[in-house]
């Protein structure tokens, strides 16, 4: 337990409902996993403890990074600040990216701080060193809400995301799946590689957890061999495909490529095809980007996650308007995360969903998240007819 919760936890009998969380939860609390509670009236609100936050109108939006996937910049940014500007008529919103790195990141905090903000929304790019961000606002009566990353901290005020451990199971399940029906030419003995995304990201570290709940009774049954499992700093994808060529490398015996999102998918694709390997191998992906449903089109990727990220900003916004309206946000609140340090964190959850080569027109293209003509853009080699009709009614 972090020395400031433990100070408080002995000394404040006006400790907030957060905190007191934090005391009690100490020795029970799950090592980080995000859980679902629904209608838990322990879930703390912080109402009191950020009552300053009522009638603010200038919130600081600070998210991690834009080299690994294009959704922060592409869809975070845009979507959260006009969900703001609309849920707070007048609402000033300052906006930052940390381009993956923390000590900036603290930097844009310190900055957003100091012109007024009085909510702050953070996508971590550290979800330990962004505990810095909660702490300097705390000192200024500011909630903070995790966006999307936890933040390993109890004073921060509410956690908006999607269901990452069920994020991780559904990616293992698609392999388990393939298995069984001997996709890919996969049967017992096959070569499984696992690359995660950054360990220091929450995140990453559920994906991985959800992945090996849904394949770990084929690894410990040996029809699977898992080869490689390691996790891939910032997310970098240079990496991921240099992974992918030192295992090539090393063995060309390779069935089974777990990838935690589409970004790294694509290099360890180019991996693959350099040794004429691509679309014979089973590739994970997530993020439902437009190189990633590309990729399921030409049949070099199986299967990406889809998160809609414009229902997860207008929750967050519905949040920050709450605290800004001076109103209690219980009733957006549906499960609660256990924090390393101790105690529990109000969560909003999100379910993700699977989508690959059957349902790309009943998911992304239905919700408008990405468009026919962005995913058939300079592509030549469509499995599924999608583009084709497109073509076709050009003509």
């Amino acid at each position: 337990m972090n020395t400031i919760v433990r100070f408080a936890c002995w000394f404040s009998p006006l400790i907030s409902v957060l905190l007191f969380a934090a005391c009690s939860h100490q020795n029970n609390a799950e090592n980080n996993i995000d859980t679902n509670t629904i209608n838990n009236p322990s879930i703390s609100t912080n109402t009191t403890k950020f009552a300053t936050a009522k009638g603010c109108k200038n919130v600081g939006i600070l998210l991690p990074e834009s080299d690994s996937s294009i959704r922060y910049e592409t869809y975070d940014h845009p979507l959260l600040e006009k969900e703001i500007k609309q849920a707070i008529p007048g609402v000033t919103v300052q906006y930052a990216n940390a381009n993956n790195n923390a000590n900036t990141q603290q930097n844009q905090a310190e900055e957003a701080l100091m012109k007024g903000a009085c909510i702050l929304v953070v996508g971590p790019q550290n979800s330990d060193k962004a505990s810095v961000i909660v702490q300097r606002a705390k000192a200024s009566r500011v909630p903070v809400i995790a966006y999307d990353r936890l933040i390993q901290d109890p004073d921060t005020a509410f956690y908006v995301s999607f269901n990452n451990v069920r994020v991780g199971e559904l990616q293992g399940q698609y392999i388990v799946d393939q298995f069984h029906k001997g996709e890919f030419g996969l049967k017992p003995g096959a070569n499984l590689v696992m690359i995660h995304g950054a360990q220091t990201d929450n995140n990453a570290l559920r994906f991985r957890e959800g992945a090996l709940k849904a394949l770990q009774p084929l690894i410990d049954s040996k029809k699977i061999n898992l080869v490689f499992d390691q996790y891939t700093p910032n997310w970098d994808s240079a990496q991921a495909q240099s992974s992918m060529e030192r295992l090539l490398t090393q063995q060309q015996n390779v069935q089974i490529a777990y990838v935690a999102n589409d970004g790294m998918a694509n290099a360890a694709i180019a991996a693959l095809r350099a040794q004429n390997l691509d679309g014979r191998v089973l590739v994970t992906g997530q993020d439902a980007t437009v190189t990633g449903i590309q990729n399921i089109l030409t049949g070099d990727q199986v299967m990406t996650v889809y998160k809609p990220i414009a229902k997860q900003a207008q929750v967050t916004a519905q949040v920050v308007a709450a605290l800004s309206n001076g109103t209690d946000p219980r009733t957006l609140v549906n499960g609660q995360t256990a924090l390393e340090p101790g105690g529990q964190l109000a969560t909003v959850l999100l379910d993700p969903i699977v989508v690959d080569k059957l349902n790309i027109q009943q998911t992304v293209i239905a919700d408008g998240y990405l468009t026919r003509e962005q995913i058939c853009h300079g592509l030549n080699d469509d499995t599924t007819g999608i583009c084709r009709n497109i073509a076709h009614a050009k003509q």
